[in-house]
């Protein structure tokens, strides 16, 4: 199944910056934003976008570092590893989350958009995802391994769309215990999933990362294909 890729621009209150879309074969369908790691919009992240294109989703993946330098795209090798940090550090939160929202706004604008929209992230982008279900900019939103989130679940009383979360129990930089207590915090709610998946790392969907776990990663997207599936 062929997929139609393009770089597009948008114009927020401080700068123009770039969103890669990916478009399914038939020219329509519901809308994902796809929300990078701290790794900028790379190889992988847009091999992400083209694949829930092929799913039939219309996928816009916002570049979230541009104020840091234009489509930055960072390997997941020791060496890039200072500078991915770098960059998640010196973001401005608040700016960040109002580029995400805007790019909400233009993909439900885009005449190839047909229904709801969804977010789907993966780490940072996983927390950011977190946050859209919060403020209700989306109408659902999945998390991969969101980092952090544990510290926000004070947001977690504003989400009433439905909200799809995946960890590993083996995840080296979220630890068990900070997974029970979102589980914890989010259990009253029936529209709320959490999936946790046995010996899977941090990372473990990204097939270019050592982490990656072909398990959990092939049991994670169809439970995230499903839930959106039934959700948008």
């Amino acid at each position: 199944m062929s997929v139609t890729t393009k770089w597009i621009d948008i114009k927020g209150d401080d700068g123009t910056f770039g969103a890669y879309l990916a478009v399914p074969h038939t020219g329509k369908g519901p809308g994902i934003v796809l929300l990078q790691e701290i790794f900028g919009v790379n190889e992988h992240i847009r091999s992400v976008a083209e694949q829930y294109a092929a799913d039939g989703f219309v996928v816009l993946v916002p570049d979230l570092f541009w104020r840091q330098g234009a489509r930055i795209e960072l390997g997941y090798d020791e060496a890039s590893m200072p500078r991915a940090y770098e960059l998640y550090q010196s973001i401005d939160f608040a700016k960040t989350m109002a580029d995400i929202t805007l790019t909400a706004k233009t993909l439900r604008a885009l005449p190839e958009v047909e229904g709801k929209i969804a977010s789907v992230g993966y780490c940072f982008g996983g927390l950011l995802s977190y946050n859209m279900a919060a403020d209700g900019s989306v109408d659902m939103a999945v998390g991969y391994y969101g980092g952090g989130i544990q510290n926000q679940l004070d947001k977690a009383d504003s989400i009433t769309v439905p909200l799809q979360l995946h960890f590993g129990d083996a995840d080296s930089h979220i630890p068990n215990d900070a997974v029970a207590a979102i589980a914890a915090k989010l259990e009253d709610k029936d529209n709320v999933e959490i999936h946790v998946y046995p010996g899977a790392d941090h990372g473990f969907n990204c097939s270019h990362r050592g982490s990656y776990h072909l398990q959990a990663s092939v049991h994670a997207h169809g439970n995230t294909l499903v839930f959106l599936s039934e959700n948008l």
